[in-house]
């Protein structure tokens, strides 16, 4: 065993965490760092520490950087329409009252898909806080579900930046991920949102914070079926591709298999979905050309250092690739019997709770895990299963180095202690609960 390519893999994720936790390193400069301190360990010379990093850094945001500016792009339009909260006001409408909680954790999922967390959150959150004053009941118990849908569909649908990212490093099909990720959801959002939620909101009574009063400023939203349709338009782009070539639709015409192949690819499917939304919610709605545009270049500040950190993910990646450390890493770990999809989460909950950032702990976990790939041979859906995982890793235990942390104390107005029991503690167990699904896929599959 070569101990020096194991200690430079343990330095560079030492280094990584020092500079973000202590010195307050932006992560994007933080993960370059580490990818230098981890090549230099490794005997790597200069010049290839620098291909190394550009190697990773290309071949990481060839694709990712590409969906992520689509999805920020779609994700905005959704947001500045109405469309997202004209999809939860019509899916409350349409499960009642009774049903509020079971309503809002679909929306969540839902919305969740083309529109970051925090975003997502701060325009749905009027809904919850309307709720609580009509029924009187805790906050909690409308807050809960609509954060474990949030949270999972940020977490494990793309074209979020987290599974992107992670499925690029793995090279997993975008459809399996989806089509994986949406059965892990239901049991997992079932179990953390609805019935946590009723449970610790028995345990907190929380109401509607006064200084935290928020009305809508939209004048009419657009129809719930044009929106739902739009969303999920990309989605079924993807997964009908995504039949097609694992020739579970079954079709001889090669030229029609190539079409349906590149109107499935991602590229394609957001752009497909950026052009309807652009006309359905914006030009019909009586936005001119110019706010669309703007809208849509505004979107991508939100996602330019996100891009820069999941690139610099892929150059520590191609540094794991290129030292071997990576490799006699990956021998090691299987070595000692610790299965592949257990490294992973296990890898991501470490990373996330140590530093905060979901998407540092995806892409640092993903380049660890890549070359366990290497020698092994793994079907579409256990790739799909390994994305899940990491997925799952990522989202455990969010606590104070969490920014969502203090967004959720501050919009539900709960005391630390209050947001510990009952955020943290759904993180943990959608966490739990999605890796041991993610589990059970990995191997039935």
């Amino acid at each position: 065993m070569n101990y020096q390519l194991i200690f430079s893999v343990l330095a560079g994720i030492g280094t990584l965490l020092l500079l973000i936790l202590y010195c307050r390193v932006p992560a994007f400069i933080a993960l370059l760092i580490t990818c230098i301190v981890t090549s230099l360990i490794a005997g790597m010379s200069g010049e290839k520490i620098i291909n190394s990093i550009q190697e990773g850094m290309g071949s990481t945001l060839g694709f990712v950087a590409t969906v992520i500016g689509l999805g920020a792009m779609f994700g905005a339009i959704l947001e500045k329409s109405g469309g997202a909260v004209s999809i939860a006001t019509s899916i409350m409408k349409k499960f009642g009252e009774k049903n509020a909680p079971l309503s809002l954790a679909i929306t969540g999922i839902i919305i969740a898909i083309p529109v970051f967390f925090e975003v997502a959150f701060i325009l749905l959150v009027p809904i919850i806080y309307a709720i609580q004053k009509k029924t009187g009941k805790s906050l909690l118990l409308y807050a809960i579900p609509l954060l474990s849908g949030l949270a999972f569909g940020h977490a494990f649908i793309p074209p979020t930046p987290g599974p992107i990212a992670v499925a690029g490093i793995l090279g997993a099909d975008i459809g399996w991920v989806i089509l994986v990720g949406f059965f892990i959801g239901i049991p997992t959002v079932l179990i953390s949102g609805l019935i946590f939620g009723k449970y610790i909101s028995g345990k907190i009574y929380s109401t509607t914070p006064a200084e935290m009063e928020i009305t809508s400023s939209y004048e009419k939203l657009p129809d719930f079926k044009a929106v739902f349709a739009i969303v999920i338009l990309p989605i079924v782009l993807i997964f009908i591709s995504t039949m097609v070539k694992s020739a579970l639709i079954p079709i001889t015409n090669s030229q029609l298999a190539d079409f349906i192949a590149l109107l499935g690819h991602p590229f394609s499917a957001l752009i497909v979905a950026n052009i309807v939304a652009w006309y359905v919610l914006g030009i019909r709605r009586g936005f001119t050309s110019n706010e669309l545009l703007d809208i849509s270049t505004k979107s991508m500040s939100s996602v330019g250092t996100i891009i820069l950190v999941i690139g610099a993910g892929g150059a520590f990646k191609q540094v794991l690739v290129n030292t071997g450390a990576g490799k006699m890493l990956a021998e090691s770990l299987s070595g000692m019997g610790i299965p592949v999809i257990v490294f992973a989460f296990i890898a991501a909950s470490i990373i996330r709770i140590l530093q905060g950032s979901a998407t540092v702990a995806m892409i640092t976990a993903a380049s660890l895990v890549l070359p366990f790939l290497t020698n092994n041979h793994f079907s579409p859906i256990q790739l799909a299963a390994l994305v899940a995982s990491i997925a799952a890793g990522s989202s455990v235990l969010s606590h104070v180095n969490d920014g969502g942390f203090w967004m959720i104390k501050q919009y539900l107005g709960l005391t630390e202690k209050e947001t510990f029991r009952s955020w943290t503690m759904m993180t943990t167990y959608l966490a739990l609960i999605g890796f041991v699904f993610s589990v059970l896929v990995f191997y039935l599959f």
